[in-house]
């Protein structure tokens, strides 16, 4: 047996040569999970590319390799007894890259195909560098040979194939563009593998069960901790209890680990990360004869700077209420991502060079850059590189404050000016961007804005964030906003377009039933609230479109006062940052699904006549041919680029999985609205994936009305009795199964979960679907499979579509696969029929058998 550390490059190019994944392999199995934290670390390589690093290569794990009986001098062929998840999955990365390339730079495409993935003299099952177990085989040579439109639908290897395809156009946000062949670099020459290679006879697998025997690790900061007090001969003791001891106590163990990170950025080391720390403190004091006058200074100054750090994690600790407001408001946020600034400012106020007032003038600049960043929907993907790096690029010929204030407005930060912020907030979808406790934040400072003489007390107000005019309107909305309705717009179009911009949005503790009523029956309601910005609204005749942008005008006024501008001369590119986003969502369209140019408008905040002369003029945008009429049909406008492949766009379609009507327009059940396009830039750490994190049993009561008795309430105002009675023993049959009913905080529409697990531990729970009253249109059952698919046993692909084929069983109910990863919906009052009620009884109690008999090992 031969061991030695190697990269992905050396180990698959050269001569012709084959790994096999044998037959009793698992399949590849690898989910989001795994792919988002691969990918995470090929950026962080990347980035240290960029910069010249060489040094902190990340070691991805074993390659345990063994002669396949199949073997030929001409034509080495290795069996992979581990590490088939590893080398599968860097070889559909390197393919989604060839992809990406392919119709700009072809050279470069076929160069990447010959290196790493193709034996190109070859032909049949030896074509390819990488064979994996039988099972799949047939989608994995789709896509290192395509053509893509023969691969099958799902499966492991083709969502791992998708996720890389859509993550490469992600990393081409103008905000913080990354170099492909940067990433192919990191990919190949910078993930380091220790190749176990055996010799014929050995036993492999007792080779791969010694590799696989895990314990449990020390974290960086106990390897410091023990490194210092190994150096620490004479003065340990002493050094221990007046200093590190009060330390330890006072933080615990990841929040001194994250200490002592900050404290080497402070210091200087700007490039450090934090799963490095250990050895960067470690090289600093190697570089010359430490002593334990150094040692035991280093540990003082962590032990100083300890109660600096505490602030930022409990802000009421701050003795200044200016800089409290600011902690606050940031530890609400959940801004870590600035710890490094923020300590540098605690720091410098400490020692002297900046005053309590300039110190909240600093944050103010730093609560504007995020805040105005998320309500304009710049990425996050940069934003520790910008902050990390911050104290080391302050300008020196400044104050502090207006040095950082510099620093953050220059161009390639990305701090949008008041023009900015005025259209977004005119025309983005506020409500589908950032996180729920963010768009919350916005919206209080903006009540906070109106200086009301007994304000509200937000920490004991249980608010939430409520559309005036309702996501689901009835037909006395839909009346008023044809009246402003543009040529060629309809009233539904209009609706999409305005309903998420924050001039709709606001916050509420109404207990009473809202919903969707008309405008006139939410006056009184609003009126009666303790909320300035309610009242307000309450105050105007009518609520169309020129009352939300009205308002969304005034709101924009408020933001611009609250959180101030960059410095003169920032570069704008919102609208490219617009178009990028838009080829995003387009990358992520599931199999077997198509988009309208309407729908793609609204969830950008744009028009659709300026999303359609985008596409038709945009080369090599992934499935742009999948943006349809309203009807389903192909725009007369359509045409391919000159750099596009092009062909038949219908047969394109076919087979993409979109069906077609009689009519020859594409099946409106595969449509994704821009609700369900926002969904797939979400994922599955939206908000909500734990039951709204407040699903709460049913006899919880908030004042005199349980949220179940609310539930009813809203249920029964526009649905049967029927239905109602029918979702009634709906719920009993899930209790009976050894389920509860959760419901979530919202007062206009509530909303009901059919739990399994621990009541009120999130993240424990799972659940099949979310029950909604219909506001004026009829309750839907949610089916959640976009949460499904981080939840076992339901992360199986195979279990999600047999949920899907009981579902599609029931009369009425045609949910297409595309929704597979999404949370389509159906009319409760389906449940009507004899025959859909033991249906859906006999499919909860399937998921409630697979969720109990899951592998917990």
């Amino acid at each position: 047996m031969q061991a030695k550390e190697t990269l992905f490059a050396d180990l698959v190019q050269g001569r012709a040569q084959q790994f096999q994944v044998p037959l009793y392999q698992r399949t590849y199995s690898w989910k989001e999970k795994q792919l988002r934290q691969l990918w995470t670390d090929i950026l962080e390589q990347a980035e240290l590319l960029e910069f010249g690093e060489k040094a902190s290569t990340h070691f991805l794990g074993s390659v345990v390799l063994a002669p396949s009986p199949q073997n030929e001098a001409t034509f080495p062929r290795w069996l992979v007894v581990d590490g088939q998840q590893r080398l599968t999955t860097l070889s559909l990365a390197l393919a989604a890259i060839r992809d990406h390339v392919a119709d700009a730079q072809p050279g470069e495409a076929e160069r990447i195909d010959e290196e790493y993935l193709i034996n190109k003299r070859k032909s049949g099952s030896d074509h390819f560098r990488l064979l994996p177990t039988q099972a799949d085989q047939r989608q994995f040579a789709a896509h290192i040979r395509g053509p893509l439109a023969e691969q099958s639908l799902g499966g492991s290897v083709a969502a791992a194939y998708s996720f890389f395809r859509r993550k490469l156009v992600e990393a081409a946000d103008p905000a913080a563009p990354q170099d492909v062949f940067r990433i192919e670099q990191a990919i190949t020459a910078r993930l380091t593998l220790v190749a176990v290679t055996a010799e014929r006879g050995d036993n492999v697998h007792r080779i791969f069960e010694s590799l696989n025997n895990t314990g449990l690790k020390l974290s960086q900061a106990d390897l410091l901790r023990n490194y210092l007090f190994m150096k620490l001969r004479t003065r340990g003791k002493q050094v221990y209890e007046t200093y590190w001891l009060p330390l330890q106590d006072s933080l615990s163990n990841d929040e001194l680990e994250q200490l002592m990170w900050l404290q080497l950025v402070l210091d200087g080391d700007d490039r450090v990360r934090r799963q490095d720390l250990y050895a960067a403190q470690q090289q600093r004091f190697e570089r010359g004869e430490v002593n334990e006058a150094e040692i035991e200074a280093y540990i003082r100054e962590l032990n100083r700077r300890s109660s600096l750090f505490r602030r930022l994690l409990h802000p009421e600790e701050e003795p200044d209420p200016a800089v409290r407001a600011h902690l606050h408001r940031l530890d609400s946020w959940q801004a870590q991502v600035t710890y490094p600034v923020l300590m540098m400012l605690l720091d410098r106020r400490e020692r002297g060079d900046l005053n309590s007032a300039d110190t909240a003038r600093a944050m103010s600049y730093i609560e504007s850059f995020l805040v105005r960043r998320m309500m304009c929907r710049v990425p996050t993907n940069n934003l520790n590189r910008i902050f990390q790096a911050a104290p080391e690029q302050l300008p020196q010929n400044v104050s502090v404050a207006d040095g950082l204030h510099q620093l953050l407005s220059a161009e390639n930060r990305f701090w949008p000016d008041d023009d900015e912020l005025r259209e977004k907030v005119r025309t983005a979808p506020f409500y589908q961007y950032g996180r729920w406790h963010q768009r919350k934040m916005v919206l209080q400072r903006l009540e906070e804005s109106y200086e009301h003489p007994e304000p509200v007390d937000f920490e004991v107000a249980q608010l939430t964030i409520e559309h005036v005019m309702p996501q689901a309107p009835g037909d006395e909305w839909l009346r008023m906003l044809s009246e402003d309705a543009t040529l060629g717009e309809s009233a539904e179009d209009l609706h999409s377009r305005l309903q998420h911009t924050l001039g709709n949005l606001t916050l509420t503790a109404v207990n009473s039933e809202l919903s969707n009523r008309p405008f006139e029956r939410k006056q009184n309601l609003l009126q009666g609230s303790h909320l300035e910005m309610n009242r307000r609204i309450a105050a105007t005749e009518r609520w169309g479109a020129k009352e939300i942008r009205a308002r969304a005008d005034d709101v924009a006024d408020r933001a611009i006062t609250l959180w101030p501008a960059p410095l003169h001369g920032v570069g704008r590119a919102e609208r490219n940052r617009d178009w990028h986003l838009a080829h995003q969502v387009l990358a992520m369209l599931p199999h077997g699904t198509w988009t309208s140019y309407g729908d793609l408008a609204a969830f950008i905040g744009s028009g659709a006549q300026a999303v359609g002369n985008h596409l038709a003029n945009t080369p090599a945008i992934i499935n742009a041919y999948r943006v349809l009429t309203s009807e389903g049909k192909v725009s007369d406008g359509f045409r391919w680029t000159p750099q596009d492949v092009g062909g038949d766009v219908r047969a394109r379609l076919t087979a993409d999985g979109v069906r077609f009507t009689i009519h020859g327009a594409a099946d409106p059940a595969q449509r994704l609205t821009a609700d369900e396009l926002a969904s797939l830039v979400a994922g599955v750490d939206d908000d909500q994936a734990d039951g709204e994190g407040s699903a709460q049993r049913t006899a919880e009561s908030q004042g005199e009305e349980t949220r179940a008795d609310r539930f009813f309430r809203q249920l029964a105002a526009d649905d049967s009795a029927e239905t109602v009675e029918t979702v009634r023993a709906l719920f009993a049959h899930w209790e009976n199964l050894g389920g509860w009913i959760g419901h979530g905080t919202g007062h206009v529409t509530t909303s009901a979960f059919l739990m399994l697990g621990e009541a009120g531990a999130p993240g424990r729970g799972i659940w099949p679907m979310t029950l909604y009253p219909g506001g004026g249109r009829g309750g839907t059952a949610e089916v959640v499979f976009q949460y499904l698919t981080a939840r076992e046993p339901f992360a199986e692909r195979t279990l999600r579509e047999e949920l899907l084929g009981r579902l599609n069983e029931l009369d009425g109910i045609d949910i297409p696969k595309g929704k597979l990863e999404l949370r389509p919906n159906f009319r409760l009052s389906l449940l009507e029929k004899d025959s859909n009620r033991e249906l859906i009884a006999e499919t909860l109690t399937w998921f409630r058998d697979r969720w109990e008999n899951r592998d917990t090992s």
